[in-house]
């Protein structure tokens, strides 16, 4: 008994281990008999302390950080006020039907990719803002079909609109951030045409910038040949039609045939570009307008801005068309008013006409005599 004891110490002696210790002090432990063995080969969990029971408080530091600053980006959103009224302006706004369903009206903020060398919104700006609200008239209407700008009776019989003449005026240019509105209503012209008119002013001071008057007519998109307007199509638009008169009075001047001869400026080799063309396969016709000003003189371009433009549309054009440029000047600003008016013809290359225009033009802030002889000398 006394052998078996002595060796039973021992045993118990060279298995205990050093108690632990927490900030130097030595620490009970309390060892169950059962769970002794398995104890023996995994490291005993760290004490419960105050200290180790507290939460992450980083983790919960950076939640208050973000809720803190989502709810201050909301209150300044909130809060935000515009430096300019006109800012208010909806950017997505499609336009709205007015003055008893008969006038659509959009807005429009010249953007800094709209304007050119002189700060101002480009012809081709404007242009393109005509053409957008009679397309956006012609939806919010409910009348459009498949076709670009065609009604369903229309679509059924492959039938589109085409423009024969169009008559700007700009009383003046919008700048970059301006927000113009834009007028678009139509009327009967002849047995088978329609009259599109614009009016664009500001839309902060009410200020009239550009008048537009344009003429349509059908064209069957399969065999490429004017139609007249048939009834069921006729049914569609007349209740639209507002009896109103030409928004600008018509240029009843005959625009004269260019050729070689007799143009002072010919650009040749201009081709149009697939981006060029309209859903309808043919160039859209406010390209025209930027070929017919490639052959302008540069003087004039420097020292005077396009007030007027008269474009008559004979015919379509083609992605693979060769065309060619024509200017001649007619004024040669040696009158008071220092203005320019150029002849245009813009043809294909093998003699077809495409568009004859006539452009007026007026000086920009101050007049340049000098400049005004130079190109009246290149002319010559």
């Amino acid at each position: 008994m006394k052998s078996k004891s002595t060796s039973g110490a021992l045993q118990v002696k060279a298995n205990a281990q050093a108690p632990p210790k927490i900030n130097g002090r030595s620490v009970g432990l309390t060892t169950y008999p059962e769970t002794a063995k398995a104890d023996d080969s995994t490291p005993s969990p760290p004490p419960r302390t105050f200290i180790n029971q507290l939460p992450d408080w980083s983790m919960l530091l950076a939640a208050i950080t973000t809720v803190f600053l989502a709810a201050e980006k909301q209150w300044m959103m909130l809060d935000w006020k515009p430096k300019r009224p006109d800012m208010l302006v909806d950017p997505f706004d499609l336009g709205r039907i007015v003055q008893d369903g008969l006038v659509f009206q959009q807005n429009f903020s010249i953007r800094s990719y709209e304007i050119g060398a002189d700060r101002t919104a480009s012809i081709e700006t404007l242009m393109n803002h005509l053409q957008e609200t009679a397309l956006n008239h012609v939806k919010t209407a409910g009348l459009l079909g498949n076709g670009f700008g065609s009604t369903p009776e229309m679509t059924k019989r492959n039938l589109i609109w085409v423009v024969t003449k169009m008559q700007v005026l700009v009383d003046r240019y919008p700048t970059w951030g301006d927000v113009v509105q834009v007028d678009t209503w139509v009327c009967g012209s002849g047995k088978n045409g329609m009259r599109r008119d614009w009016l664009v002013r500001d839309l902060k001071t009410g200020e009239t910038l550009t008048r537009a008057s344009s003429v349509w007519v059908m064209m069957n998109k399969l065999t490429r040949k004017l139609s007249k307007i048939p009834e069921e199509v006729r049914g569609e638009i007349e209740p639209y039609f507002l009896n109103s008169a030409p928004v600008v009075d018509e240029d009843g001047r005959k625009l004269p045939k260019l050729d070689g001869s007799n143009a002072d400026y010919v650009l040749s080799g201009l081709t149009p570009r697939w981006s060029d063309l309209d859903v309808n396969q043919h160039v859209n016709n406010v390209k025209y307008i930027g070929w017919i000003l490639e052959s302008a003189p540069q003087p004039i371009l420097e020292t005077h801005e396009l007030s007027a433009i008269t474009l008559e549309y004979r015919r379509e054009c083609g992605r693979d068309s060769f065309l060619q440029s024509l200017t001649k000047i007619s004024g040669d600003g040696t009158e008071k008013s220092h203005e320019v008016e150029c002849q245009h013809l813009l043809q294909l290359e093998t003699g077809p006409e495409i568009v004859r225009g006539r452009t007026e033009w007026r000086p920009k802030e101050r007049n340049n005599d000098a400049v005004l002889g130079e190109f009246s000398a290149e002319s010559a």
